[in-house]
């Protein structure tokens, strides 16, 4: 099984400082379409921001609960994936303990060399039944911390040009396809 994580702490700002980023309404309503698209797990919410907690159950709450559960049932349906978690180390014990054994946990990056694993060795330990957690960071990425604490990191998505910062929801939509879309 895959599960997936957004990040916002600890993330890097674009100073290279530890920072805690905002979560906003798009990164969960687009990871939770993109996650019920692939049938991913979960989609997990890692902040220790009690308002911004608070904001994710309010959000998911309305589709799930309020007047967006009958306006749009498939936006309900796509929500239920969310969870929050408050630090890694809740994110890790919960996948492990919904996953009835530690996942393969492997970081993303917009630069990652080390300790890097293809989309296609992911796609088969996945088609395997193992379980694998794939943590995305928010505003400037994961910080070196978090490196320490995966067992690899996917190949960086790199596009044509010389520019490469894609937002984290097209990041997350290429990732899910290159590892479990159908293919011809």
């Amino acid at each position: 099984m895959l599960d997936i994580a957004l990040v916002h702490y600890p993330v890097y700002n674009k100073n290279h400082e530890i920072i805690g980023s905002a979560v906003t309404n798009l990164d969960l309503h687009d990871l939770a379409r993109a996650g019920r698209t692939y049938g991913v797990g979960a989609v997990y919410i890692v902040t220790p921001f009690a308002d911004q907690q608070e904001l994710v159950k309010e959000i998911v709450g309305h589709w799930q609960d309020g007047y967006g559960a009958q306006y749009n049932k498939d936006r309900k349906e796509a929500l239920t994936v969310i969870e929050i978690c408050t630090d890694l180390d809740e994110l890790f014990e919960r996948v492990t303990k919904a996953r009835q054994g530690r996942p393969t946990i492997l970081a993303t990056c917009a630069s990652c060399q080390d300790k890097m694993v293809s989309f296609q060795d992911v796609r088969g330990a996945v088609e395997k039944k193992e379980n694998v957690l794939l943590l995305f960071g928010t505003a400037w990425g994961l910080t070196e911390q978090v490196f320490t604490m995966v067992d690899g990191t996917l190949p960086p998505i790199i596009g044509s040009g010389d520019y490469n910062h894609l937002s984290v929801r097209s990041a997350v939509a290429i990732m899910l396809d290159r590892i479990l879309g159908t293919r011809d």
